[in-house]
């Protein structure tokens, strides 16, 4: 990324945070924050690596994030995501999770014109049913949660009112965790989401620490302004992430990103949390 890109990206991130953050997330955006501790995950060895890995081989200058204030090398914490207020959600065990997306795309580009035809479409590995035992455990989808569960949907209003994103797809299911390294996970069109030239698949993984991946073709008809591709251009995102619970995820692309939000599937919140 080039010294131009890198401060295109940094006043990118200022502009969106003080859209859509809260107020506390502003001076959070003048440097990092400790992180807090995840229930039930320790905090105390390292985690496995999760590099985001950039279209083509590069480092492309990216969105700016819409959701927080991420680090160029990961996420920050966060404001914790306030829950659903309805009390009747059953009960579920420790080892089940919650996971919401929102998936949008740019209206105009804030990164720089890259060689677009060198991306190659992504690949991962698609679950099957029931989860099996040992090393390669393979996670299993539980439900598609309805849309009065979400609770990224102030974050996707926003989106809509902005005049740089456009949310164009919104969902959350839950589902119990593969094995670290598998890359096992379901296809968007199983997770609900169907938008015209968008696929891939999305992936949770458990090891020492819970990581978040996803790998998405997104071909647009009418990229973003700027972004020196033409009509049809497939973008590609392939990047997997360390997660924690109740804080906001952001993955990034010129032309394309995801928002997402992992939680413990126990029903209602605890209280403090």
């Amino acid at each position: 990324m080039t010294a131009r890109s890198a401060s295109l990206h940094r006043l990118a991130i200022l502009l969106v945070v003080s859209l859509i953050a809260p107020p506390t997330a502003l001076a959070q955006a003048a440097g990092p924050q400790a992180p807090s501790a995840q229930p039930g995950v320790s905090q105390a060895a390292p985690s496995q690596g999760s590099p985001s890995q950039a279209s083509g081989g590069q480092a492309p200058a990216t969105a700016a994030n819409p959701a927080s204030t991420i680090a160029p090398n990961g996420p920050t914490a966060t404001a914790p995501i306030s829950s659903p207020t309805s009390q009747a959600a059953p009960a579920r065990s420790r080892r089940e999770y919650e996971i919401e997306v929102v998936i949008f795309r740019a209206k105009v580009a804030l990164g720089q014109p890259e060689d677009w035809a060198a991306e190659t479409t992504a690949g991962a590995t698609v679950a099957g049913g029931e989860a099996s035992s040992g090393s390669g455990t393979v996670g299993k989808l539980l439900e598609v949660l309805p849309r009065s569960d979400y609770r990224l949907t102030p974050i996707a209003s926003r989106l809509s009112s902005s005049r740089t994103y456009m949310p164009v797809a919104h969902a959350a299911w839950v589902q119990t965790a593969s094995a670290w390294g598998t890359r096992a996970g379901f296809s968007l069109q199983s997770l609900g989401i169907n938008v015209p030239g968008l696929t891939g698949v999305i992936f949770f993984e458990r090891g020492e620490f819970l990581h978040l991946g996803m790998t998405l073709d997104y071909t647009m008809q009418n990229p973003p302004p700027g972004l020196n591709a033409p009509p049809g251009t497939t973008f590609v995102m392939n990047e997997t992430r360390r997660v924690r619970f109740y804080q906001r995820n952001y993955y990034d692309h010129p032309a394309f990103g995801v928002i997402a939000l992992v939680t413990p599937a126990q029903g209602p919140r605890p209280p403090g949390r």
